[in-house]
């Protein structure tokens, strides 16, 4: 037994000296204490790492197929009126949607921002008369209303009750509608009394739309849109297309939902017109962003980049408004919140006090010996 004892003091890496021939210097003791609050820093350090997370960000190709894109959006324009607002969206599969209301919040604002309250629908507006028949009298009691679509008729038998199947029996003509105001259904409506009371006023659209997956635009024009042969066109209402002014806000705008660390670079952005009217357009490239939290938490959003142009009317055919060009990138980004593990950080103990110990040896050693001969040279008068 005792000769296995002796083969295990043998072994020893830590052979120990007397402490009779040890030798304590003062600059061991400085090199000491900073070794220490060295050492104690990076512990610190590394104890946040340890409780805190990290994020690992990973780029991949991006293979969902039949996924759909929520807009989220919330802006001021402080010089258009909401009657006169409204928000579009095409996509490049083919599908359109024009003039959307779902979803979509509109408050009327004066030049400074603040909301008007809207005065609610028959309190207040003027009396008319009784609706104008297609054979050119009124409409009597127990007669069925048929009102007249202004030279637009497709068929003898057709009649336009409204404003809006006036106009669309205009547009089916390829006709544009000038003269509003002489159309018996449109005074009727009180479109032109909602025109004359929001004068001067701005809205704030907010809302959100739900669109494919896809390469597309969603846009703010002033005046109804709508598609003819393939083109877009705009019905600018009553008002030259060079009276419209497009000076918007952004308050808000992303493609999903919030994860931490997203940025969304036009937020706050605002754009002010100069002397002529225009497109203003926004090129957009979207990135698939996928973000799971510690717990696992999965939130599946995107992030963009943005560039901007504007197109004077001066300078072509261009239907005044704010255009928002979208395109989705192939590549998706994951960011993944991680926590370190706890033998990661025993080893990075270690080597941290490891590493700390063997470094301030080797300082102590060289500035011992590099003390020791200069005094070695001194005494034999070498040294200068």
């Amino acid at each position: 037994m005792e000769t296995v004892f002796q083969k295990l003091r043998n072994l020893d890496a830590y052979p120990k000296i007397n402490e009779d021939f040890y030798n304590r210097t003062f600059s061991g003791g400085i090199i000491t204490l900073v070794s220490s609050i060295v050492m104690l820093l990076l512990l610190f350090s590394e104890l946040g790492s340890y409780l805190g997370t990290s994020t690992e960000t990973k780029l991949v190709v991006d293979t969902s197929r039949g996924a759909t894109l929520r807009i989220d959006f919330d802006i001021d324009f402080p010089s258009t009126s909401c009657t006169l607002l409204s928000v579009d969206a095409d996509e490049i599969s083919g599908e359109k949607h024009h003039d959307i209301t779902h979803d979509i919040f509109k408050k009327r604002i004066d030049a400074h921002g603040k909301v008007i309250d809207v005065r609610k629908d028959g309190i207040g507006a003027p009396k008319i008369q009784r609706p104008l028949q297609r054979h050119g009298g009124r409409l009597e009691h127990n007669e069925t209303y048929c009102g007249s679509c202004y030279g637009a008729e497709g068929s003898d038998d057709q009649c336009c009750n409204s404003c809006e199947e006036v106009h669309d029996a205009y547009e089916k003509k390829g006709w544009a509608m000038t003269n509003k105001d002489l159309i018996d259904q449109c005074e009727r409506e009180g479109f032109f009394k909602k025109l004359q009371d929001e004068d001067g006023e701005g809205c704030n659209i907010h809302g959100s739309l739900q669109v494919n997956k896809v390469a597309g635009n969603f846009h703010f024009a002033s005046g109804k849109s709508f598609h003819q042969t393939d083109a877009f066109l705009n019905d600018l209402i009553v008002f030259k297309r060079e009276d419209y002014n497009i000076s918007h806000k952004i308050n808000k705008l992303s493609f999903g939902d919030y994860f931490p660390g997203i940025v969304n670079p036009l937020d706050g952005v605002q754009w002010v017109q100069g002397t002529s009217a225009g497109m203003y357009q926004y090129f957009v490239k979207i990135v698939p962003t996928v973000y799971t939290n510690v717990r696992g938490y999965t939130i599946y959003s995107n992030q963009f980049s943005v560039t901007e142009h504007f197109r004077s009317s001066q300078s072509g055919r261009y239907v005044p408004g704010v255009f928002f060009v979208y395109d989705i990138s192939p590549i998706k980004v994951t960011f993944t919140e991680k926590h370190m593990s706890f033998l990661h950080f025993i080893t990075n103990v270690c080597a941290i006090v490891g590493g700390i110990f063997t470094v301030s040896g080797i300082v102590d050693s060289a500035v011992y010996h590099g003390q020791k001969a200069i005094r070695k040279k001194t005494q034999l008068g070498k040294f200068s």
